[in-house]
């Protein structure tokens, strides 16, 4: 890999975290268009550690919500008083929403490092989620807000997320789509998302630095992963911006279409033999 290519890639995981689109499905394909084997734990470990560039950026701009959530758990914890605060509530609701990715990803690591890693995955997975994000953003009453979320919501939202694991079908369309049909608002499921994302991510990119560091070192270089994790960064904290503004008013129509394009056009590059699968 070279610096430029670590650019490229940065710039395609910050821009596509937050959007439903799938980043890790996008990275796939565009570390084999490169010519990377997809497979290989170097990149695997890449792919993961440049995400945290892009949560880094939601922690900052969303940094007024999370000093607030912290600090109601915090109070919590010492005083029964504080512990109705709406604040609290959330606050475990986010924690708990975030233990199944955990386990599930622990569980099944080396199915997703390697069998998911297939572009036929990929591709079906942009396809089929389509579907669902479609049916979600029609059905949705969007009748709740942040005040009305429970632990009950989170933990459906959060173990949706899991299926965000396989490359293709996205972990905010994965969280938003369980949030709208939770019925709650779109600019809520989107903040949803983005809280849900932090310990997932993060928690990733420890655990790929403390087991891969040695495959970073000598494949892609730990010159070009800090490189595309700081442009990660930059990308993403604007992407952050656009988004919250861009789903107030909007729906989910054009990600949709996108997504169902993308798919469909990888399929045939992948039946033609145009491009190899892994």
């Amino acid at each position: 890999m070279n610096i430029f290519e670590a650019i490229l890639l940065g710039a395609v995981e910050g821009f596509t975290e937050f959007l439903p689109i799938s980043s890790t499905g996008h990275l796939t394909i565009v570390e084999k268009l490169l010519g990377y084997n997809i497979a290989s734990p170097d990149i695997t470990a890449f792919t993961a550690i440049i995400q945290s560039g892009a949560v880094i950026a939601t922690v900052l701009f969303l940094r007024k919500d999370i000093l607030r959530i912290i600090t109601a758990w915090l109070r919590g914890l010492s005083s029964p008083q504080a512990r109705e605060h709406p604040d609290w509530k959330f606050s475990w609701a986010v924690i708990l929403g975030s233990i199944p990715i955990g386990i599930v990803g622990l569980t099944f690591q080396d199915t997703i490092e390697t069998t998911l890693r297939s572009l036929w995955f990929v591709s079906g997975a942009l396809i089929l989620w389509s579907g669902v994000m479609f049916f979600a953003d029609r059905a949705a009453t969007q009748i709740r807000h942040e005040a009305d979320v429970t632990w009950k919501d989170t933990l459906i939202i959060g173990t949706v997320q899991c299926l965000s694991l396989i490359p293709g079908v996205s972990r905010s369309g994965a969280t938003m789509s369980a949030g709208l049909l939770r019925d709650f608002d779109r600019v809520t499921v989107t903040k949803l998302s983005f809280f849900l994302s932090i310990p997932a991510l993060l928690g990733a990119t420890v655990l790929q630095v403390t087991t891969e560091a040695g495959n970073i070192a000598e494949g892609v270089g730990w010159v070009n992963t800090i490189t595309a994790t700081i442009v990660s960064f930059v990308v993403g904290y604007a992407a952050v911006a656009w988004l919250l503004k861009f789903i107030a008013g909007h729906t989910y129509t054009i990600f949709i279409v996108y997504r169902i394009v993308l798919g469909s056009l990888l399929m045939v590059l992948l039946a033609t033999g145009a491009l190899e699968a892994q």
